[in-house]
């Protein structure tokens, strides 16, 4: 069993090799006929050749082509057009739309020949099939596994097809050869004549000779007239398959200069472009180079007016803070005078106020303007004069005990010693009596 089915596989797996071989050939040879029958006419609907061509490429395409899928499950047939009318939608300036909007055109195989003819007259049949085949993933979805498309044929059948473009067709998109109803046929007689060889004809011949001599007739001239008869057709057979190879070489030859002129002109086109391309790439790069050195300038030019102001702002700060010193009296200078307030205030409350506790004011005052001075440079000779008259106007001389309660009273610890006195009551109540050396009378 196992060798039966692998079997049966090479017998389908060649079958199907030789009916690709059968297509491809088939499709050469009319391509071939085509190319030579247009050396002498205009190629219509009616030429023999192209309705051979038609129902051949009709046949390539539609070779091993998937079925829709309907609702029940089942496979209905499916037409070539499907298939085109997907792949080439990316075609620039495609026919697709045109014949997809054609009114006498219903079924899906009659606008697949009416594609074929309009791809011939635009001369753009082997563009067509080149992009169909380039999208591998539309084209695996549409055809199962050894379709023609999906193999190596499908390059040669597109370079065959390039050698349509030198041909001029005319068909008519509205005549019976649209019609849908009918299947394609391929009419194989016109590539199955078959020509004698010259080793096969020498063969006859001398097999003839054989034959003849056993007769009493076999040397007469006669019997010689049918071998020269036949090897001047076979001459003439020749002389014409060569004109026929020549003129389908000029054909090529026509074409091939044209496509070459066809791809100068592009080549020349894409360097100019590109000129302008580089040409602008320089200029942006220049730009670019240009407005980065700006930015740098600006840049270095903001750093410098940014150096500038913080040094402005730290020159106001330090003059702010020179004027604020000057301008306010110095702590010691009021430390001085109001402990020397709060003793009069002392003295007063109990009633001793004299000519000495005045002279000990002034001597106090003098003292705290002396302090005051230190401070303030500007007033330095005004303070010292003052201090010289208060004491010309004194009179007296201080006595020891009022020079140490001056001393005390000067001195910033004396007026803290103050202060923790009067916080604890000793000097605020009226009735708690001093007995303080410094202030006992002399």
């Amino acid at each position: 069993m196992a060798a039966l089915s692998l079997s049966r596989k090479k017998n389908a797996s060649r079958n199907a090799a030789v009916e690709r071989k059968n297509l491809i050939t088939v499709c050469r040879f009319s391509v071939k006929t085509l190319i030579d029958r247009s050396c002498f006419e205009t190629i219509d609907d009616s030429a023999p050749e192209f309705l051979n061509f038609a129902s051949i490429l009709e046949q390539i395409l539609s070779h091993r082509l998937k079925g829709q899928l309907t609702w029940f499950g089942y496979e209905s047939p499916r037409s070539f057009w499907d298939y085109i009318r997907v792949a080439c939608s990316k075609v620039s300036h495609s026919c697709i739309c045109s014949i997809e909007n054609m009114e006498n055109v219903s079924s899906s195989r009659a606008k697949g020949r009416a594609w074929i003819r309009v791809a011939l007259m635009e001369k753009r049949l082997s563009e067509y099939i080149t992009s169909a085949l380039r999208d591998y993933k539309t084209t695996r979805r549409f055809y199962d596994d050894g379709a023609i498309v999906l193999g190596e044929e499908a390059n040669m059948l597109a370079g065959m097809l390039l050698g349509l473009n030198a041909i001029d067709f005319s068909f008519c998109l509205k005549g019976e050869g649209l019609d849908g109803s009918y299947p394609a046929v391929i009419d194989y007689t016109p590539y199955l004549k078959f020509t004698q060889s010259s080793d096969s004809i020498s063969s006859d011949e001398e097999e003839l000779r054989t034959l003849g001599s056993s007769g009493s007739e076999s040397s007469t001239p006669e019997n010689i007239g049918p071998s020269f008869i036949m090897d001047e057709n076979t001459w003439y057979n020749k002389c014409k398959r060569v004109e026929q190879k020549y003129r389908l070489a000029l054909e090529q030859k026509g074409y091939l200069e044209e496509l070459v002129r066809l791809r100068e002109g592009q080549l020349s086109d894409s360097v100019t472009q590109n000129k302008l391309l580089l040409q602008r790439i320089k200029d942006t790069e220049l730009n670019h180079k240009l407005e980065k050195e700006q930015l740098e300038y600006i840049i270095v030019e903001l750093q410098d007016q940014l150096t500038v102001l913080k040094n402005n702002d730290l020159r106001s700060r330090q003059e702010l803070t020179t004027h604020l010193t000057n301008q306010w009296p110095s702590p010691g200078a009021l430390d001085v005078k109001a402990v020397a307030l709060e003793t009069l205030l002392y003295q007063k409350h109990n009633d001793q106020w004299d000519d000495k506790s005045f002279h000990r004011f002034g001597h106090l005052s003098a003292d705290a303007s002396l302090s005051q001075i230190s401070f303030d440079p500007g007033h330095s000779q005004d303070g010292s004069a003052k201090h010289d008259s208060s004491r010309l106007s004194g009179g007296k001389e201080d006595t020891p005990s009022l020079l140490g309660l001056c001393g005390s009273l000067t001195s910033v610890a004396s007026y803290k010693s103050l202060t923790s006195l009067k916080s604890s009551e000793c000097l605020a109540s009226p009735t708690t009596e001093m007995t303080s050396p410094g202030l006992t009378p002399s």
